[in-house]
């Protein structure tokens, strides 16, 4: 059986508080985006091991035992009788890059094992599983856009339309730490909700909505400040760092003509329609 795990994007975040627990409440708005990997699980007549993982497309680093996949199958083995699987995960979402590659495909691990072993979990169970993987995780077993809070799990489905609009995704393939960035934050309760704000027009978004880790990250990574006015230069009605970065994305208007954003080679530039 096979999924096809997809990336999010933040429109808006706000760090408000650090929690005793040591994470730190936010507000933001998730986005999917239709940029995915891609997930494949079958049963294995392998008696040794529990879970063979393999992986292709960019490469993953840490070691198997470190993997949100294959966290996420051992999570439901302690509950249910899970036989022993071969899964495979071929990576296109950039790994640190602020687009949740990682925390979708431990979701999607969830729903997949849950479909093709009938586990009949619900959603809030799932969502519930899904929080022990990571903050981000819950989001992707929704995957609609949403108002998140707390650590990003209070998730408020809400409507937005933007399907007259193209979304370019840039990342210069610098790796950010997300313990380092939330380090780098002051946190504070913003004097407007991103609830409220989102609800402008798209073309008020550049003076109102704005990302906490921009900062911090743009003074660290001054190129990442450069896509960004680049994107703006080329047109874009909104652009903002995703998440603690380090990718940059900018909203464009479908009938815009190309654009040429000129970039090194290596940088990693998609065009998804929204």
């Amino acid at each position: 059986m096979v999924s096809f795990p997809n990336a999010k994007i933040n429109i808006g975040l706000n760090v408000v508080e650090k929690r005793t627990d040591g994470f730190h409440n936010i507000e933001t708005v998730f986005l999917p985006v239709s940029f995915k990997d891609v997930l494949e699980i079958i049963v294995s007549d392998n008696k040794t091991d529990v879970i063979e993982f393999t992986s292709s497309g960019i490469e993953i680093d840490g070691g198997i035992t470190n993997n949100l996949c294959v966290k996420a199958y051992h999570l439901l083995k302690k509950e249910f009788d899970l036989p022993n699987i071969k899964m495979h995960l071929h990576k296109t979402i950039p790994i640190g890059a602020g687009l949740g590659g990682g925390s979708a495909d431990a979701a999607f691990t969830l729903q997949l094992l849950n479909n093709k072993f009938s586990l009949n979990l619900t959603e809030n169970q799932l969502l519930k599983y899904a929080l022990q993987l990571g903050s981000d995780c819950p989001f992707f077993i929704k995957n609609k856009p949403c108002f998140a809070t707390s650590r990003g799990e209070n998730l408020e489905e809400i409507q937005i339309d933007l399907s007259n609009y193209q979304l370019a995704i840039i990342n210069p393939k610098i790796h950010i730490a997300t313990a380092w960035a939330f380090n780098k934050i002051k946190p504070q309760s913003p004097a407007i909700s991103i609830k409220k704000l989102i609800t402008l027009p798209i073309e008020s978004w550049k003076n109102n909505i704005t990302n906490d880790f921009e900062i911090p990250v743009f003074n660290e990574f001054p190129v990442l400040s450069d896509v960004k006015e680049i994107m703006y230069k080329q047109q874009a009605i909104y652009a903002a760092l995703t998440g603690t970065g380090s990718t940059v994305f900018g909203i464009f208007k479908k009938n815009i003509k190309a654009v040429d954003f000129s970039f090194p080679e290596n940088y990693f530039i998609k065009w998804i329609d929204l």
